[in-house]
């Protein structure tokens, strides 16, 4: 490889651009992404080779590495879909060619290249990268926590459970072997000693959490009483968002213990690296599987019933309000969370229909159509999940043609306040 070349590796959540630093420094500055400097001397050591000998091979201890995540500006500009069609474990590289320049930029090649012929070190590459990519994740999770951090101290003070409890402690454990690591390089086995054991109580509280948020969608079910639902639907929203909190703690500490992880078998067992780092990947991937099921149900029941609450908003017009008001307040907590965790949701939020303006869309219908029937929902996600319409046709259809005959009536009778009687 030229010494203008510089060579791409991805792991389909970041990238690493490997070659002579200027080159290196050159390319990123062109492509205006955010960066990060990677440790590659821990490569050598995983490799089991010598300074001197990584220098006649591979190249590697002449090498500068940066690290940059997968977001949707770098994935277009690394074509990321393509580099990855032809990947193998998970892994794909390219090489950038033509001084750097982005035009054309990957060559997709199917073999390493001399920097990267040593197996141990494209292990080695592809575990850094994936603790960079956890760390990424970490650092955003952390951003989220800090604006409901009090809701966090709230539930665990609250709960009994020893297992939510104990979740704190296992918190600071981690956090603190997180410290030792950045400043020794390295998970040492004492270090290791302190939380090698912490991944049931995480795995056991993320399982509580999960089924508290699964049990506030059961509230949901079958509920069509408009006073009902204004009371359901502010418990929801009281307690929804705490138990996100405390998910996204579980889902922060076990990247957390990922990285280490990967720390300790990159030093021990580099052998190993490899397929640990696929396992591991394979792990995260079912954990946010699971959340995506429990949130996107919530958020289901969330849209029937705020579709609901919208098509009654004539006959109670306070309540729906209220209805409409707590679920979208949740569901926007829901699709906040699940950003943070790289989960695309179709689901958006509710708008709630003014009082004057269904009176006014009903007339319109009875005058336009006889009366057909009135939609009172305004699209909330996938039209599908909108299954409340049905049931609202009846009443609708009925207060619309009352309202013809006493359109000429008193104004007074069109009052929310006397609907709502």
């Amino acid at each position: 490889m030229a010494s203008e070349d510089i060579e791409i590796v991805s792991d389909g959540n970041g990238v690493a651009v490997l070659g002579e630093r200027s080159a290196v420094d050159k390319f990123v500055e062109s492509v205006g992404l955010i960066s990060k400097e990677l440790p590659l001397e821990r490569v050598s050591k995983a490799a089991g080779l010598s300074a001197t000998a990584m220098q006649a091979g591979s190249g590697i201890a002449q090498t500068s590495g940066r690290w940059i995540k997968l977001s949707e500006d770098s994935a277009r500009i690394f074509n990321a879909k393509n580099l990855m069609a032809g990947s193998e474990n998970g892994l794909a590289r390219a090489v950038v060619m033509k001084d750097g320049k982005i035009s054309n930029l990957l060559e997709i090649v199917t073999s390493p290249t001399a920097m990267l012929s040593n197996p141990a070190v494209l292990a080695g590459v592809g575990g850094i990268i994936a603790q960079y990519a956890m760390q990424q994740s970490m650092d955003e999770i952390t951003d989220y926590l800090k604006v409901i951090d009090e809701k966090i101290d709230d539930i665990l003070r609250a709960q009994n459970d020893a297992v939510l409890a104990d979740l704190d402690g296992v918190g600071m454990l981690i956090d603190d072997a997180m410290v030792v690591r950045d400043q020794v390089g390295h998970i040492g086995e004492t270090t290791w000693s302190k939380v090698n054991s912490n991944a049931k109580t995480i795995a056991t509280t993320q399982s509580y959490a999960l089924r508290a948020l699964a049990g506030l969608a059961e509230k949901l079910e079958d509920k069509t009483k408009m006073g009902e639902l204004a009371k359901i639907t502010r418990e929801i929203e009281s307690k929804a968002t705490q138990w996100l909190a405390v998910l996204a703690r579980c889902f922060q500490l076990e990247d957390g213990m990922s990285v280490l992880e990967l720390d300790r078998v990159l030093n021990g067992s580099p052998d190993e690296l490899e397929n640990h780092r696929i396992a591991l990947q394979i792990a995260r991937e079912r954990r946010i599987a699971h959340i995506t099921k429990v949130t996107e149900q919530l958020l289901e029941r969330i849209a029937v019933v705020a579709g609901l609450a919208n098509s009654k908003v004539l006959l109670h017009p306070k309540s729906s309000s209220e209805v409409v008001k707590a679920t979208n307040a949740v569901s926007n907590d829901l699709v906040e969370f699940q950003s943070r965790l790289g989960i695309e949701s179709a689901y958006g939020a509710l708008e709630s229909k003014k009082w004057l303006k269904a009176v006014s869309e009903v007339r319109d219908k009875v005058t336009d159509a006889g009366a057909d029937g009135l939609s009172a929902i305004k699209q909330f996600g996938d039209e599908t999940k909108n299954r409340a319409l049905d049931k609202a046709e009846d009443v609708a259809t009925s207060f619309a043609e009352n309202i013809k005959k006493s359109r000429s009536g008193e104004s007074a009778k069109d009052s929310p306040e006397a609907i709502e009687k």
